[in-house]
Parts: structure tokens; C-alpha cells; sequence
């Protein structure tokens, strides 16, 4: 508790910080690149505790550039490109090829093939 933030790990930081959300009773947490610059032991730890967020009620908007964490945390997902939302994946429509297809090349038709 006397500890002060700046010399925990990277890891712990986050913790903090999402413990900190936690006690302003919100219903919905925003975690923007929740995973950058930890480690992969802390990776984990983060990705079972918003699994436990979810579970217990909580809404996550994820915003992440790495995409193996998109595809292994989301339920659905927003590819956007260029500024727009190019597509909505949902369930088993979320996978590397179909994100990176419509993040990169892109169909002005997908949003509505998948809404």
C-alpha cells in the first residue's frame, strides 16, 4: 500500500489502474492497448481478469493493435479503416484473415453483409 505506482512493473501498473476504475462503480471500462509493454506472464493475468469483469457483469470496449488479442479476447469486433467502421464480426467471424481483409483491402459492402 505505501508502495508508490511508478516503481511497480508494468504489469501491476495496469492493475492499478483498472482497480482504480473499478471503484467508480462503472458498468463499462474502455481498455485502450491494455497489453503494451508488459510481459506475457502480466499479459495473462490482465486477460483473466477482464474474462472475470465480463463475467461478472462488466462491459470492455478493447481497443488493440495486436491481433492475436483481438481475435482470442472479443466478442465482437469493429475493423475499422480509414477513419470508417469498415466491418462487425461477431463469434466465429472473428479470425486474423477476415480482420486483416477488411482492415486492409476492405469492402464498402461488408458492414452491412455482417450487422
Amino acid at each position: 500500500m505505501h508502495t508508490e505506482v511508478a516503481t511497480l512493473s508494468g504489469g501491476n501498473q495496469q492493475k492499478v489502474v483498472i482497480a482504480r476504475w473499478l471503484n467508480h462503480h462503472t458498468n463499462i471500462l474502455i481498455f485502450d492497448e491494455p497489453t503494451r509493454g508488459i510481459d506475457v506472464g502480466a499479459k495473462t493475468e490482465i486477460y483473466l481478469l477482464m474474462r472475470e469483469l465480463t463475467a461478472r457483469g462488466y462491459s470492455i470496449i478493447m481497443i488493440s493493435s495486436e491481433l492475436p488479442e483481438i481475435v482470442g479476447m472479443c466478442d465482437r469486433v469493429a475493423v475499422f479503416r480509414q477513419g470508417r467502421i469498415e466491418a462487425l464480426l461477431e463469434g466465429d467471424q472473428i479470425d486474423s484473415n477476415a480482420v486483416m481483409t477488411y482492415a486492409t483491402a476492405g469492402t464498402r459492402g461488408a458492414l452491412h453483409e455482417h450487422a
